[in-house]
């Protein structure tokens, strides 16, 4: 197996990281189409976002609940994407992983990639002693997801495979303003069904200490 090359683009305009996953992904799918040595290139890059709300190609306009105007007043970009799910928010104090992958190099398929992308993530979490799991027909990494109460997102996935190469990825709270989705549906949900790192352990995380740990787990499952 190839080592993931990480990117740590630090704070980074979406727009500009959406088409930066562009080039990579060019740059992958060239050198995997290449007749000298289908290759083990990749790219991961960890970024965090301006506040920006990002609405996948299945995803539902009006799960949006504020207008353009309002989107102004709080700082707020929007895009149409073409990743899968639906509407969701990334901003300062979530990390937020964009895997640039060949899966056919990996010999897995997409569901398999979605399931360890989730595996990673809820170990770095157990790291902080916070116990996730799956919720059943949702994507992403839950909190208490067999208890239709309490259950409470922790991190977002969506992604996009073009020639069975990867992009977009994962965002996951660890000090998000969790104020922000209460303007949205976030992936269709209610927006008290978010929570993050900081909001569980009732106290501030250090950024680069998750990602270190992010790392060594994604590592570890692929």
């Amino acid at each position: 197996m190839a080592e993931f090359n990480y990117i740590d683009a630090g704070s980074i305009d979406y727009k500009v990281c959406w088409d930066y996953q562009e080039k990579l992904l060019a740059e992958v799918v060239a050198e995997k189409n290449s007749a000298k040595n289908p290759a083990v290139k990749n790219f991961f890059l960890l970024v965090e976002h301006p506040h920006v709300y990002t609405l996948g190609k299945s995803g539902q306009a009006d799960n949006m609940l504020i207008s353009d105007k309002f989107l102004k007043k709080i700082n707020a970009s929007f895009y149409r994407i073409n990743r899968g799910g639906d509407i969701t928010y990334h901003g300062p104090g979530q990390l937020v992983g964009y895997p640039i992958i060949d899966l056919e190099y990996y010999q897995m398929g997409i569901r398999e990639y979605i399931e360890r992308m989730e595996n990673a993530v809820m170990d770095s979490l157990q790291c902080y002693g916070i116990d996730s799991g799956r919720n059943p027909g949702a994507t992403g990494v839950w909190l208490d997801a067999q208890n239709p109460v309490k259950a409470r997102k922790i991190c977002a996935i969506g992604v996009r495979v073009s020639r069975f190469v990867t992009m977009h990825g994962f965002a996951l709270n660890i000090n998000t303003d969790l104020r922000y989705f209460n303007y949205i549906n976030p992936c269709g949900f209610n927006a008290s069904m978010v929570t993050s790192m900081q909001n569980e352990l009732h106290r501030p995380v250090d950024m680069e200490e998750v990602k270190t740990i992010v790392k060594a787990n994604f590592n570890k499952h692929f």
